[in-house]
């Protein structure tokens, strides 16, 4: 492959990782580029080869690997792989580099990236769509010498870039709650039939390469209703046994391990992301009763379809991917048997948010703040909804209306 022809003057620059990626370039870790498959990690990665041969560095001296390529295909071994990137690089002077795209998909991988890093041969850059990508012998024998590097969907601000015909906020919001942030949407026509069409074959990509060929699944039909039951949850508590429950008053006979292993591949595929309660007076966390949100929640409405009847979830679940790709750590709050919707951290920072629709009548305006005045610390609180006119503050609560809260940082 000719390095120099990759460049494309007509990606749309995610520079949040970009410039996180050349942060750590030459540093003796390994970069480790994770996210969901379609959510543009690959574009990230041929835009840093782009920024290499920029700064002059010789197209020799960079080996670029895209197992999704067929021109790869016959790299499937750590073996093969080491053996390609040594006789690449052999000779060459100066600083080299391999980036290598889902590598999951070579055998024992984490031999060959071990064994090159060990030998100094380049600096590394590989991507994948597993999250227990790290849990290979790659995180215990290079503890502390790599760095995570999660890609996200788009957040609404990188939407907006996207979007070549912008109409009004309100109605680029509306797109953006039914069709989600998978960057390859903006290449087609925005209609329903045509969008959940393309989430949909990116979902059984998912299905059958990520989760039921990875994991030797025999049982499809069963992965496929969880995963549908899952859906159907977000923002809510889903334990594996309440998933074990449902299907046994279906008259379905699903074991809570099987339960619990389905969850675990479907997370680690990145379809959903499970989020830890966590009680703010006892300062513990509540182990088995994690809430489910989904990674991108176009993806959801390709299976089972855009609900209005659903908007307090959804609403929910873009306030959190908001929260995440801002960087911070996040869990839900507990506080006397209330809840409140997002604990988010990072650094000394740390705010607590709750999320609604409308605040529409006294009852959901004393539920939302009230839950919030309960906590006794002088930490940000913050109520979000889509009401434009409602007081900016109520007993020093701040209230957020909610496109603002995505466009405006803080």
């Amino acid at each position: 492959m000719n390095i120099s022809k990759m460049a494309d003057s007509n990606y749309i620059k995610r520079n949040t990782y970009l410039e996180k990626l050349k942060l750590y370039l030459d540093k003796p870790m390994i970069k480790v580029v994770i996210g969901m498959r379609r959510v543009g990690k690959t574009v990230i990665l041929k835009l840093l080869i782009n920024s290499l041969l920029d700064q002059g560095v010789n197209q020799n001296n960079i080996v670029y690997i895209n197992k999704e390529s067929l021109e790869f295909d016959f790299i499937d071994d750590y073996r093969k792989l080491y053996q390609y990137v040594f006789e690449k690089l052999k000779g060459e002077k100066g600083k080299k580099y391999l980036i290598v795209d889902e590598i999951q998909l070579i055998k024992d991988w984490e031999k060959a990236v071990i064994s090159i890093y060990s030998n100094n041969l380049s600096d590394i850059i590989i991507s994948g769509s597993n999250s227990k990508l790290l849990s290979s012998e790659l995180a215990t024998l290079l503890s502390g010498r790599y760095i995570e590097i999660p890609v996200y969907p788009l957040t609404f601000k990188e939407f907006l870039l996207f979007r070549k015909k912008k109409r009004d906020l309100e109605t680029e919001f509306k797109n953006y709650l039914k069709y989600g942030g998978l960057p390859g949407i903006h290449i087609l026509p925005f209609r329903d039939d045509i969008i959940f069409d393309y989430l949909n074959s990116i979902l059984n990509t998912v299905f059958f390469k990520d989760i039921i060929a990875r994991y030797k699944i025999r049982d499809a039909a069963l992965l496929e209703m969880i995963v549908k039951y899952l859906f159907d949850n977000i923002g809510n508590i889903t334990t594996a046994k309440r998933v074990s429950d449902y299907f046994k008053s279906q008259r379905l006979k699903v074991s809570v391990d099987t339960a619990l292993n389905y969850i675990n591949y479907i997370e680690s595929a990145f379809l959903i992301n499970r989020l830890p309660r966590y009680n703010i007076k006892g300062k513990k966390f509540l182990e088995f009763y994690d809430k489910i949100y989904m990674n991108d929640i176009g993806i959801r409405h390709g299976l089972i379809g855009y609900r209005e009847k659903d908007i307090n979830g959804l609403i929910e679940n873009i306030v959190y991917k908001e929260l995440q790709a801002r960087g911070y750590k996040i869990y839900v709050g507990t506080i006397d048997n209330n809840e409140i919707d997002f604990i988010a951290e990072k650094q000394n920072e740390k705010k607590y948010i709750q999320v609604a629709y409308m605040l529409s009548g006294d009852d959901v305006i004393k539920r939302e703040f009230g839950n919030l005045e309960k906590i006794k610390d002088n930490y940000e609180k913050i109520v979000i909804s889509m009401d434009k006119f409602f007081p900016e503050e109520r007993n020093g609560i701040v209230h957020r209306y909610f496109i603002d809260f995505l466009l405006k940082e803080g």
